[in-house]
């Protein structure tokens, strides 16, 4: 785990487990880092990504301050593989939010990676495949996409989960952007 941190701490890039597929990894504070995740991925640039993060708390070094009812319900969503969209106007993040002015944070279940984050900072993090082809399921198919072309890999074995959901609010009211199985049985209001 060591060489790890030392990778994405250095501006690494990497393919890592989550609590849901594998993800193509790097500094959310390293824009050399992100940006090389976009040409890995043949990302769309004006498309934003996941930003895991290990507490609540590091919401506030993105500006972020949680509307006091979300504070009261984000229990339900985090730790978890729901991912929540909220507004980030500061341009100097800009490279993050690709001008959308927002991003998706996650709070992730799985222990070894909230260690890793709690040491490395807040990753970027989407799935680890080239941008309309299937997400990597494996170390194996992970490599099949990036080869060398990366720092490290991360070997957590067959992972099956589906994508993280993805929500905002509005007020009260919650938008399902993109559903998932954490999502069953959630209202659609706070």
């Amino acid at each position: 785990m060591d060489t790890i941190v030392k990778s994405l701490k250095n501006g690494g890039v990497g393919v890592m487990p989550t609590d849901t597929l594998y993800g193509l990894v790097g500094s959310a504070y390293s824009p050399g880092a992100v940006e090389r995740i976009y040409e890995l991925r043949q990302r769309d640039k004006d498309k934003p990504c996941i930003v895991l993060i290990s507490s609540v708390a590091d919401l506030a070094a993105f500006g972020i301050t949680l509307p006091p009812k979300l504070e009261l319900h984000l229990p339900e969503f985090w730790p978890g593989t729901v991912s929540i969209i909220f507004p980030v106007p500061d341009e100097k993040f800009a490279y993050l939010h690709r001008g959308g002015k927002s991003l998706a944070f996650r709070l992730p279940q799985n222990k070894d990676l909230i260690a890793i984050l709690k040491e490395t900072g807040p990753l970027v993090a989407p799935s680890a495949n080239i941008q309309g082809l299937p997400p990597a399921r494996t170390v194996e198919e992970a490599e099949k996409y990036f080869a060398t072309k990366v720092d490290f890999y991360q070997d957590g074995g067959e992972l099956t989960a589906d994508p993280s959901a993805i929500v905002r609010f509005e007020g009260d009211k919650m938008i399902v952007i993109r559903d998932g199985e954490a999502l069953r049985g959630k209202k659609p209001s706070l």
